[in-house]
């Protein structure tokens, strides 16, 4: 490896052409200087100038080292200053969410980034489980769950409460145990554990999801309300995924007495550096999400 000192201090004196400049330039001694040209020779085993009287000429390596350690100084340079570079609007910033906030939040994110194009927003959907340990081992950076993490590698903060909503077909005009029973359930990944966080609080007669008639079953969060918007049945879900619904004239969300939801935690790993871009994403999500409604 050539010695990046000795080899500023050559080009520096082929650039300028004159010891004594080189020296003040470099903040140095006209015998530091030569001490660096020898130096720099004996490593390179090669002679890279001839010395006549005050002066000097390059040979012919000279001049190659000179063209070519230019460009690896200014590499080295750029590779520093990219190194030392946090800027809140350039890189990519990876995290991952359930669907019904992807739904909500991605569009957003996306409209930053179209604002910022250096900013680069790599956004996954996936379960609870799957964004704890892609948060554990550092795939991703920030993470939206619904349930608070208890690993002892993530931090966890409750930013917001989405809200569960009961949904039928638009021509439902209003729901009780016994309609429900009727309607029969369209289900869902979450669907028991949203079934009994709203259902539990407002229907005493509610014990489990599979008291209701199955009546269909789908993965896709885009795609839940699709055979309930053809009255096929009723649904429980997070009201972003309610309201990023296509045809939402086919569809009727019903005010139950006792609200319900779920706590949304923006998580990350607290032994990883968090850099700018990180921060001002993370401070985004906290403040859209706080002022949705």
């Amino acid at each position: 490896m050539i010695n990046q000192v000795w080899l500023k201090t050559f080009c520096t004196l082929a650039d300028v052409g004159h010891f004594t400049q080189t020296a003040n330039r470099l903040f140095m001694t006209q015998s530091g200087v030569s001490q660096h040209i020898k130096k720099l020779e004996q490593q390179l085993n090669v002679v890279l100038l001839v010395r006549e009287g005050k002066s000097f000429s390059l040979t012919e390596a000279g001049t190659k080292l000179h063209q070519q350690g230019q460009k690896l100084l200014q590499q080295t340079e750029d590779l520093a200053k990219s190194i030392k570079q946090d800027d809140p609007l350039v890189g990519v910033v990876k995290l991952a969410s359930p669907g019904s906030v992807g739904l909500k939040l991605y569009p957003q994110l996306l409209g930053i980034q179209q604002q910022s194009p250096q900013l680069i927003i790599d956004y996954a959907f996936a379960p609870n489980t799957q964004i704890e340990q892609d948060l554990i081992t550092r795939k991703i950076e920030l993470g939206l769950m619904t349930q608070s993490s208890k690993s002892t590698e993530l931090v966890n903060d409750k930013i917001a409460l989405e809200p569960l909503v009961l949904v039928t077909a638009s021509e439902i005009k209003s729901v009780s145990w016994d309609k429900l029973l009727q309607l029969g359930f369209i289900s869902h990944p979450d669907a028991a554990h949203h079934g009994q966080l709203l259902l539990s609080e407002n229907f005493a007669e509610f014990k489990h999801i599979e008291q209701f008639p199955h009546k269909g079953f789908s993965n896709q969060i885009s795609l839940i309300l699709e055979p309930v918007s053809r009255g096929l049945g009723f649904t429980v879900l997070p009201l972003y995924a309610v309201n990023a619904f296509d045809n939402k004239a086919a569809i009727r969300m019903h005010t139950l007495k006792k609200p319900a939801g779920e706590n949304i935690y923006l998580c990350h790993n607290k032994n990883t550096f968090m850099a700018s871009r990180t921060k001002y994403i993370k401070s985004l999500i906290t403040d859209y999400l706080n002022a949705v409604k």
